[in-house]
């Protein structure tokens, strides 16, 4: 693994002309990496994300400061698609599916962004019920009627099929039961290290999310406050009171208010 596939530097992203959404943001993921981007609801996690893939624009957004770098390209201006083609898959929050559809259906449909080959195709299904055993078994099932975990799985594994070379997950925990949430995150990490697949972990489950990567940001008021290896992270007693809940473990849903000054902001 050598140098970075992806680098945001000094990144700054306004809605309308008028809400500054992140300030200054400079994030790296390096090649074959696992990295978390840690924070609250409204923090700027998916905005990061969406300057990422190009998704801001049908949002009235824009990038307005800063350098957006892939593989070393500039794909600032480039359009959503493109930066697909180049290797850039988000799975959005919500586990978003074709509920009409089938698993073979969805993964198929996918396949098709990518324009792959028939063999392409079968070979990315064959990995991605490797992967996902549970959903093999409910591939011919109507995907509405998956439990959560299952369309979550699909969600991924839809992003799998346009040969991604970084993979953006935005939430995947969100509203999951803690033995899914665990589960999933074991596979991404294995899809990391068995495919050399970048990924770009978008969380407020830190607890979970440190478990799996290697680095992580995290960010408040559309800021960086704070970068750093995932163990050494975990040991910071201010991410502990504020993100681990102490001794007990919470996630950022379950935060409401913060009961010392943390001192990064001192």
């Amino acid at each position: 693994m050598s140098g970075d596939i992806l680098s945001l530097n000094n990144i700054e992203v306004i809605y309308d002309n008028v809400a500054l959404a992140i300030k200054g943001v400079s994030v790296n993921v390096p090649q074959g990496g696992m990295v978390a981007l840690l924070g609250a609801n409204g923090a700027g996690k998916t905005t990061t994300l969406k300057a990422v893939s190009g998704l801001l624009r049908p949002e009235r957004g824009k990038v307005t400061r800063g350098e957006l770098r892939f593989l070393g390209q500039d794909i600032e201006p480039m359009l959503p698609q493109k930066r697909v083609q180049l290797g850039i898959v988000q799975v959005l929050e919500g586990r978003r599916v074709f509920e009409h559809l089938t698993p073979d259906e969805n993964l198929v449909a996918a396949s098709a962004v990518a324009g792959s080959s028939h063999k392409d195709m079968q070979r990315g299904m064959d990995m991605v019920y490797t992967y996902f055993p549970r959903l093999h078994q409910r591939r011919t099932a109507q995907s509405g009627f998956l439990s959560g975990g299952e369309q979550q799985m699909l969600a991924i594994g839809r992003a799998l099929m346009t040969q991604p070379k970084l993979l953006m997950l935005d939430e995947p925990s969100l509203g999951l039961a803690p033995f899914l949430v665990a589960e999933i995150f074991e596979i991404v990490q294995k899809i990391n290290r068995q495919e050399g697949l970048s990924v770009l972990l978008v969380e407020q489950n830190a607890v979970a999310a440190l478990e799996v990567v290697s680095h992580g940001y995290l960010m408040e008021n559309g800021r960086i406050v704070m970068h750093d290896s995932a163990e050494a992270m975990k040991k910071n007693p201010d991410i502990q009171e504020f993100y681990l809940g102490g001794s007990e473990g919470k996630n950022f849903h379950e935060i409401k208010h913060y009961s010392r000054r943390k001192r990064w902001l001192s």
